[in-house]
């Protein structure tokens, strides 16, 4: 109603700083939460950038398959560097709040970062594709400048999209509402906040979310559907079981992440975020990131061979 007699006026005050509320309005669940970010981070941090730097010593590894991966260990970093950080020290302090360029900051690398990932899961599919059905050819078609390429226009066209998005979301009034039903400067609860018509910021986002989302994902399945074919055609046993090893990491990486994505931008959007939105938002941003390293190293002999090579030669180094 306040909000309501503003508008009418055109007299409200500009928004300098955002309160977040979301799963902190549960006192009881901060320290828990506290405690399950911080681990879930520190593995993070740990996980992805020992599967780096296994990645950047070990010159078996100097692969496009392997450089991809590299890519989408470095993206998982800076996603989860760019809200765990300031959700701790929020969790930490009394003032639950976040200034206006930092949550437009938080808003447009959370969201590229995101979007990136996406492009780069179908860049991966195609790889595998052309590795398992062209494999004579891999070598050319799969070239350096290539590989290249496809990576930097993977970050390139997320991080445009999360420009464009940011900015024409932080532009539009926010008529004096700046508690944010979230744990996060995310962009679907910070479009409940302003008091203008946002049918161009839907518009926008309702094509970004199929573009990123959805085609990638026929790209994936498209990808999969041809390999399959193609390792159900191999005659031997080991063959096969060689081939789908190479793929089926990728692939439970690709169902973690979209299965959890899917869920938060094309269900239908009620007016108030519900507790297990801001769970399962989390678990996208937190559990994905953490689970990558460990399927990876599972699930792929070349991993954990160079990860026990170049653990046993420093700790051989560090003996001496």
């Amino acid at each position: 109603s306040k909000i309501i007699r503003q508008m009418e006026t055109g007299n409200y005050s500009a928004v300098t700083e955002f309160f977040l509320v979301g799963l902190f309005r549960y006192p009881e669940l901060q320290l828990s939460l506290l405690m399950f970010c911080l681990i879930m981070y520190l593995i993070i941090l740990l996980g992805n950038s020992l599967l780096i730097i296994i990645i950047i010593l070990d010159y078996r590894l100097h692969t496009p398959m392997y450089f991809f991966l590299g890519n989408l260990s470095f993206l998982d970093i800076c996603y989860t560097s760019s809200f765990i950080p300031p959700m701790l020290i929020i969790f930490m302090s009394e003032r639950k709040s976040i200034s206006f360029f930092g949550c437009a900051l938080q808003m447009v690398v959370s969201l590229g970062l995101g979007c990136t990932e996406c492009v780069l899961l179908a860049v991966m599919a195609y790889d595998r594709y052309v590795a398992i059905c062209n494999p004579l050819r891999y070598p050319i078609i799969m070239n350096r400048v290539l590989y290249v390429q496809m990576a930097a226009w993977s970050w390139i066209i997320g991080c445009l999209n999360s420009l464009v998005q940011t900015v024409l979301t932080m532009v539009l009034p926010f008529c004096g509402n700046n508690i944010i039903d979230h744990l996060t400067c995310e962009i679907l609860a910070l479009l409940k906040l302003i008091c203008s018509d946002i049918s161009m910021n839907v518009f926008i986002m309702t094509v970004a979310s199929i573009v990123l989302l959805v085609i990638p994902l026929l790209l994936i399945f498209v990808s999969y559907m041809f390999i399959l074919s193609s390792i159900l055609r191999i005659n031997s046993a080991e063959g096969r079981k060689k081939a789908f090893s190479t793929c089926s990491a990728h692939l439970t990486v690709v169902i973690l992440f979209y299965g959890s994505a899917l869920f938060m931008y094309m269900k239908p959007k009620s007016k108030d975020t519900k507790t297990s939105d801001e769970i399962i938002g989390l678990s996208y941003g937190v559990v994905t990131p953490m689970l990558n390293p460990i399927i990876y190293s599972l699930r792929n002999k070349e991993v954990k061979e160079a990860m026990k090579k170049v653990l046993s030669r420093h700790l051989h180094l560090w003996k001496i």
